[in-house]
């Protein structure tokens, strides 16, 4: 286990069971952990949708793992579930997780989708973003594994990239998204209710030297690999930390400061919702929802049944 994983598990993640647990009171906590158990043992039932082989096909990129799987499969089959006229695969990033098992789940229930090992990716980082070149880079992908859907997705060879978090369900067909799947030409971003970067406009704004979109959401995000500037990455996670401390954000904040200044997609937020209330979550007029924060609750206890 290595020294980031090793504080992961001792610090940051009993502190968010603390945290999460004083928000939602404790009966209310064993409701929802009980939900969520159900979607895991739900997720074993599904597989792939196969909408015809002379279909186009698009393809998505998921970073995920042992904690996640079961929320990636419904993710992608939700999505496979709403696309009829087109045939939808995925590129399964290894979070450094996925054991043999877990691969031949993983094959077995999306067979047409493709795994990409922890090993595989991690040649492609030592000959790309070396740590001796690349000494933040790497040593924060260990201690912050959300890092990794910059760093193990966008090293692999290709220029533009959808990638999608696996906390997320499709009840309608996402024309916008698959329109730029079909002619990527501007980064795609989910809107967030609020900007949730940490950090401050002035000092990203400083360090990139262009106006700081507000709002994004990575939930869904489309990049160049190609575009992206590794050297100018190393150098804000460290004067961005430096000045104001670490976030779990900083992910979402990276992604902001790689597009400053560009003319971007911004979804439609009532077609593409990030943290619906339970009033959306029963009725579902949206085609994409998004579980952050509060919202968990009803993607456990209500959401997922609907795709099941």
């Amino acid at each position: 286990m290595s020294p980031g994983t090793l504080l992961y598990n001792l610090y940051y993640r009993p502190l968010g069971f603390l945290r999460k647990l004083f928000e939602v009171g404790i009966f209310n906590y064993v409701d929802i952990r009980r939900s969520q158990s159900k979607m895991i043992a739900g997720s074993l039932t599904i597989n792939e949708i196969v909408n015809g082989l002379d279909k186009a096909t698009y393809e998505v990129y998921f970073l995920t793992g042992k904690r996640y799987w079961y929320q990636t499969a419904f993710c992608l089959y939700s999505l496979q579930k709403v696309c009829t006229t087109i045939r939808i695969t995925a590129k399964f990033i290894d979070d450094g997780s996925i054991n043999e098992k877990l691969k031949k789940q993983i094959i077995k229930q999306f067979p047409s989708s493709i795994v990409i090992t922890a090993a595989d990716t991690e040649a492609l980082l030592d000959a790309g973003l070396p740590w001796q070149s690349y000494p933040r880079i790497r040593a924060k992908r260990e201690t912050y594994p959300h890092l990794k859907k910059l760093t193990d997705v966008h090293i692999h060879s290709g220029d533009w990239k959808l990638v999608l978090d696996s906390d997320m369900l499709f009840f309608k067909y996402p024309k916008e998204l698959l329109d730029w799947i079909n002619n990527p030409s501007k980064p795609f971003f989910l809107k967030d209710p609020i900007t949730s970067y940490h950090y401050s406009f002035n000092l990203m704004e400083e360090l990139t030297g262009k106006r700081i979109t507000p709002n994004l959401n990575v939930g869904v995000i489309g990049l160049n690999s190609k575009k992206i500037n590794w050297d100018a990455l190393e150098n804000w996670i460290a004067e961005l930390e430096k000045k104001e401390g670490t976030s779990y954000l900083l992910e979402q904040a990276l992604s902001a400061m790689i597009v400053a200044g560009e003319d971007i997609i911004i979804a439609d937020p009532s077609v593409y919702m990030v943290m619906p209330c339970e009033q959306e979550v029963r009725q579902l007029t949206s085609a994409l929802h998004h579980y952050v924060a509060q919202s968990k609750e009803w993607y456990y206890k209500l959401a997922w049944k609907s795709i099941a």
